[in-house]
């Protein structure tokens, strides 16, 4: 499947090609702090298939627990979380977040990943209140 995608401020913009089968959440610490929230919504794509058109990220790069080293790029200009890869010059894919896809609805996930670390209540919010807009 063909996406694209661009960080908030639209400063950063790609395209890519994904499985939507790929898609998954990640319930990870680190994601839950790179986030800010419970959780990281991801969708793998090759490297061959992952094209940047405009800007350049920042590239954080952060050793988890195994001791892998993990490539975090963010809009310098709004701080959207793009993507994850390996902490290496060429990686072999592109961990995108599926948030900054246009083609976000249409991609629903199929797995998670670290649900040792998953916060409690993410697991069922259906019994929550649920509003169409801010309330």
């Amino acid at each position: 499947m063909r996406v694209d995608g661009s960080c908030h401020c639209g400063y950063i913009t790609y395209e890519a090609e994904i499985n939507p089968a790929d898609v998954g959440l990640c319930h990870c610490t680190d994601c839950q702090q790179l986030t800010g929230s419970a959780f990281t919504t991801f969708v793998f794509a090759e490297r061959a298939s992952f094209k940047l058109l405009s800007g350049a990220p920042k590239i954080y790069v952060k050793t988890g627990s195994s001791g892998a080293k993990r490539a975090q790029a963010f809009c310098p200009e709004c701080g959207s979380r793009i993507y994850a890869s390996a902490a290496v010059p060429e990686p072999p894919r592109y961990n995108l977040r599926v948030g900054t896809l246009k083609q976000r609805r249409e991609l629903r996930p199929q797995k998670q990943m670290w649900c040792g670390s998953a916060l409690d209540w993410v697991m069922d919010l259906r019994a929550l209140k649920q509003y169409p807009k801010e309330p």
